[in-house]
Formats: C-alpha cells, sequence, structure tokens
C-alpha cells in the first residue's frame, strides 16, 4: 500500500510547486524546490538516526551550521594581511591547546593510583589555558584589525565551491563523532542534552570568532557553483534563448540559475537516497532496524550497538552537515544569526514525523512537504483573511488586527499538522515497510 502511494503524493507535491508557477511566479516555485530540496536531505540525515537506529538528536541546527562554515573555509580566497598578521601564531595556538588536551589524557592514564593525581591534572590544565591564551588572543586581534569592515578574518582555501559540500559532511561527522564518544553509552536523555549543547556551542563560536567567519558581520559574496545571472544576461547564446521563449532576459536568468541549482541538488538526494535505500536493505540496515527495535537481544547476539550506534550517528550527522554547505552556497552568504532552533531543528523533526520515520521517501516527502507549506502558509493566510475581510473598510482595526497576525499562522499551522498527523496517521503519511 505504501508503494502505490508514493508516487500519488510526490505527483501531488510536484503539482502544488507548478501552482505556485502559474499563480505567483516560477522564481517563487523554484525557491521552494530548491529549499524544499535541502530540508529534504537535512530530513533523511535525521531519518537515518531516528528511523534506523532510535537516536534523538537536538543538535541538528549545529551540524548544519558546521556545513555552512565549510563553505566559508574551503572556497573563499584566503586574505593574505590577515594571515601575515597572526595566522601562523593563530595555527600553532590551537595546536598548543590540541596538546594541552592530550597532554592531560596521558597524564590522567599514567598518574592512576597516585593521590594528589587531581591537583597535578588541574595544574596542568590551568597553566596549559593561560600558555594558549598568551599565544592565542595577540594573534586574533591582530587578524581581526586587518580590514573589519570587509574581512578581519583569515578567508578560507580558495577552492572549487563544490569541494565545500563533502568538507561539510566531514566537519559535521567530526563534531558528531565527539559528541557521540561522550554520551552514546548512556541513556537517550543524555544524548539528546550534549547535542543541544553542542549545537549551541557552535553557534556561539561561529558568531563570536571574528577571525574564522566574520562574527555577526557575515561573509558575503561566496562562490558558485552556477553562473551569475549578470553574465548570462551579457551572453548572446542566451539574450537570443530567452527571445526565442518570449521571456525578459533577466526573469529568464534567474529561473537559469535556479534551475541549475535544482539540478544539482536532485543529484545529491538521488544519490543519497540510492545509498541508504541499499543499505537499508542490506544486512546491515536489518542489523541497525534489529537494535532499534530491541537493543538488549541485539546485544546478546553478539552485536556491538554502541559501537553501531556511534556510527550511525555520525553518518547522519554527516548527511546534514552536507545539505548545511548547500544551503549556504544557495544563499551565497553565510549569516550565524539565521541559525535557529526552530527553523534547523524542530521544523525538522516534524519534516521527519510527518513524511514518515524509517521511509526514505516519506523523508524526502515530509521535507519537501513542510517546507512548502512554512513558505506559502502567511501569503495564503494573507490571501483567506482579505477574502474572509472583503466587506469591511480597509482601516477596520479588525481586519488591521487579523493582517498583523497573519505571520503566526504558520507556526500554529505547523502545530496543527503535527497534532493531526500524529492522531489520523502516527507512522506517518509513507510509514516504513
Amino acid at each position: 500500500m505504501t508503494m502505490s502511494r508514493t508516487p500519488l503524493y510526490f505527483a501531488a507535491m510536484a503539482a502544488l510547486i507548478l501552482a505556485v508557477g502559474f499563480l505567483q511566479s516560477w522564481n517563487s516555485a523554484l525557491f521552494i524546490l530548491n529549499f524544499g530540496l535541502i530540508s529534504a536531505i537535512m530530513s533523511l540525515g535525521v531519518n537515518l538516526q531516528w528511523g534506523y537506529a532510535g537516536l534523538f538528536n537536538v543538535g541538528i541546527m549545529g551540524f548544519v551550521a558546521l556545513g555552512g562554515a565549510a563553505v566559508v573555509l574551503t572556497s573563499m580566497p584566503p586574505v593574505k594581511e590577515a594571515w601575515s598578521a597572526g595566522g601562523g601564531q593563530v595555527l600553532f595556538a590551537l595546536l598548543a591547546g590540541l596538546g594541552v588536551i592530550v597532554g592531560a589524557v596521558v597524564l590522567w592514564k599514567k598518574l592512576a593510583g597516585v593521590k594528589a593525581r587531581g591537583i597535578i591534572l588541574a595544574a596542568w590544565l590551568i597553566i596549559g589555558f593561560f600558555v594558549f591564551r598568551a599565544l592565542f588572543d595577540p594573534a586574533v586581534e591582530a587578524i581581526e584589525a586587518i580590514n573589519p569592515s570587509q574581512t578581519g578574518y583569515l578567508g578560507g582555501a580558495n577552492l572549487p565551491v563544490l569541494l565545500a559540500w563533502p568538507v561539510g559532511g566531514l566537519l559535521a561527522a567530526g563534531a558528531a563523532w565527539i559528541v557521540a564518544k561522550t554520551a552514546l553509552g548512556l541513556r537517550s536523555d543524555y544524548l539528546a542534552i550534549a547535542t543541544l549543547g553542542i549545537a549551541e556551542i557552535i553557534i556561539a563560536v561561529m558568531k563570536n570568532e571574528d577571525w574564522l567567519t566574520r562574527g555577526v558581520k557575515n561573509v558575503n559574496g561566496l562562490p558558485r557553483p552556477v553562473p551569475y545571472e549578470i553574465d548570462l544576461q551579457q551572453a548572446e547564446w542566451f539574450t537570443s534563448l530567452a527571445a526565442r521563449f518570449g521571456a525578459d532576459p533577466v526573469t529568464a536568468s534567474s529561473i537559469f540559475v535556479k534551475l541549475s541549482y535544482a539540478g544539482l541538488f536532485l543529484a545529491v538526494i538521488i544519490l543519497i537516497v540510492l545509498a541508504m535505500e541499499l543499505a537499508l536493505k542490506s544486512p546491515w540496515g536489518r542489523m541497525m532496524r534489529a537494535i532499534r527495535d530491541n537493543e538488549t537481544a541485539a546485544e546478546a547476539m553478539g552485536k556491538d550497538v554502541t559501537g553501531r550506534h556511534l556510527q550511525i550517528f555520525v553518518l547522519g550527522a554527516a548527511i546534514c552537515g552536507l545539505a548545511g554547505a548547500m544551503m549556504t552556497t544557495l544563499d551565497g552568504q553565510l549569516t550565524p544569526t539565521t541559525y535557529q532552533p526552530l527553523r534547523y531543528t524542530f521544523l525538522i523533526w516534524v519534516m521527519v514525523i510527518v513524511g514518515g520515520s524509517g521511509n526514505n521517501w516519506g523523508a524526502v516527502l515530509g521535507g519537501m512537504l513542510i517546507w512548502f507549506l512554512w513558505v506559502e502558509v502567511e501569503p495564503i493566510g494573507t490571501w483567506l483573511i482579505n477574502l474572509l475581510t472583503s466587506g469591511l473598510a480597509d482601516d477596520s482595526p479588525i481586519k488591521a488586527g487579523m493582517l498583523e497576525r497573519v505571520a503566526y499562522m504558520r507556526h500554529l499551522m505547523m502545530g496543527v499538522i503535527l497534532l493531526s498527523v500524529l492522531r489520523f496517521s502516527p507512522r506517518g503519511l509513507l510509514p516504513e515497510k
């Protein structure tokens, strides 16, 4: 039954996007499509963790943000003046800090059984902290003083922007490994607390460490994997093609760019879904579901439950990091203040629950549908209020008050949809087989 419903649901989703194109604009429709595809990839990452292994991750925002930071660190050109002012010293300070941490671990093991082990370790960490700050702070001040209105940071590696997408996945996977090694052996609520904490730490670092990602001053002008609109408008082949279809070159260039992004995103999501479907139907996938359904029985059969949880948690976070890098590339800028739990954690969970936990196609459907509603509920609500209050004067306080509150409809709608699905289809629109 699920397979018969899948094409129907996706056809309905395509019809909704086409309706936006015909009734509003094709730019709006492609905007929904592109961000819907990225949201679907985030939903796939969470579905891998929760639907396959039952791991509750509420730090999705942090892994997505790491993907966005990867675009800056990978594709932006390096700021030579900043590197000359303090780049080498910052790297040395970071290595010194890492050395202090490694040294603390070694000391803790070497001093086993020594009564003063805690005092020695505390002294080592305190001295190491002050040494690190003495090296790090002057270098950061020197870097951030280099043309702070435009740069004030080290820049990136000046590599192709498409390379930043897998790098974003690797950064998120590294952070997930650190969290998972600490919290996966504990109860699920500890994992939720750990992921929430690491997400807030990541966002705090991105907002405050200007030398790394410019903080709240944002990084603009990120490279693109597709042509720029102005270049298309000046290209003879494109202007003649637009004239052949009777389209304005400016509008046509914007649509062409969005279609190019959509092609890239579709290729990525198809590869991810195919890989996840093959994995789900493999012995590894059956083992993961057995662990999810009964950890005790799986452990009794000799399965390494904690190791497999670590594996799948890292893979899911990597997919979220990849999606974060794709989203920042599409935006063309990194804005740390826009990473909010409502958008990048709660909404992604709604997508997974509504689509169908444990079903990859359900995760894709949920990502597309919830993003469509998140964007379109407000204009639809405005139209509906105008229709219902058409008999009132334009300066009517009732009409004005309702229009002022229309922005709240998207939050109300998300709650209504979530409650409705949990009541009438608790396993989602496309449940797991």
